[in-house]
């Protein structure tokens, strides 16, 4: 059991968390990060549009974000948080991760991010995060020019293959499981000479660790050298259901913690950043995500311990 009450415990170690937790950190916070060792981006080669750090491997950006944090005092753990719980006496938390260790904090962080689970098409996950991608933000541009082909999943299909339309001359959209296209949609396609291929991609074909085309159902070959998908966001929200959280139902489908301009959440003491709260939030965002968080969290410490010393110096004159 642990002994040590922390002023803000931050579940996951990702670009917010670590944000949040150097934020909180400069202004002498106690903060501890558990985090579970799972970063959502670890199977791309670079992050895109980080300011001052442009296509610098993932691994590289959250080992220098822990330097940065550890040197302000913040101390981390290893493990994945399995359960959560409040104190009606006292308000503090207690996290119990799955070894059974156990941490007290004042308040929480929650910035475990999400889950891609990836359409049910073979070679998709084996090529995920390099010749499969999603972002046109993230990793658009190394796909520049490119035979690229969209997987259609949904109704943001035909806006995703326009995102990329932009990118190159040469795309082709998969009708694949996304239903009726409508009139409307297909004369924007064909305006833009988007080729469109009715029928379910049965496998993606693979040459030399690389995408090289896609194979439908009935054996057809269609050569692509890039793969756009949808993937569903499943967030990692447990401990905020835990704590009596209610999740929100996303317009891109899937379901989010929903927060306040800072990252507040409806439970009190609980705050949200990075893709639980934002399904598209990229890095670069969820790192102000958990600034904006870090900041808010420190204010309303600030707020309590004021209201406790106002009431202490009240009971001092009273006596």
């Amino acid at each position: 059991m642990s002994t040590t009450i922390f002023d803000v415990a931050i579940v996951g170690g990702g670009p917010a968390g670590l944000s949040a937790a150097v934020t909180l950190g400069r202004s002498l916070r106690s903060v501890v990060v558990i985090d579970a060792g799972e970063p959502r981006n670890a199977p791309a080669d670079g992050a895109h549009n980080v300011l001052g750090h442009e296509g610098i491997a993932p691994t590289a950006l959250l080992a220098a974000g822990r330097a940065e944090a550890a040197g302000y005092g913040v101390e981390f753990r290893s493990g994945t948080v399995i359960d959560a719980a409040r104190s009606p006496d006292d308000g503090r938390f207690t996290l119990t991760s799955a070894d059974g260790t156990t941490i007290s904090a004042r308040r929480v962080l929650l910035a475990a991010g999400l889950v891609d689970e990836l359409p049910d098409v073979a070679g998709v996950a084996e090529l995920w995060g390099s010749s499969v991608l999603h972002c046109p933000y993230c990793h658009g541009f190394e796909v520049r020019g490119r035979r690229i082909g969209v997987l259609g999943t949904g109704p943001m299909s035909v806006h995703q293959t326009l995102l990329f339309r932009q990118l190159s001359d040469d795309v082709t959209l998969f009708t694949h499981t996304m239903g009726e296209i409508d009139a409307a949609e297909r004369e924007q396609l064909s305006a833009l000479d988007v080729n469109i291929v009715d029928g379910v991609v049965d496998h993606l074909a693979i040459a030399d660790g690389t995408l090289s085309g896609a194979v439908l159902a009935d054996g057809t070959s269609v050569g692509r050298d890039a793969l756009v998908i949808a993937p569903r966001f499943v967030v990692r929200s447990a401990l905020y259901t835990a704590l009596g959280g209610t999740l929100a139902d996303h317009p891109m489908g899937g379901q989010f913690v929903p927060t306040g301009p800072m990252g507040a959440t409806d439970v009190p003491g609980v705050w949200a950043a990075g893709n639980i709260a934002d399904l598209a939030a990229t890095v670069a965002v969820s790192m102000g995500a958990g600034v904006s968080a870090g900041a808010a969290i420190n204010m309303d410490l600030i707020t309590e311990d004021t209201r406790r010393a106002v009431e202490a110096r009240r009971s001092d004159i009273s006596a």
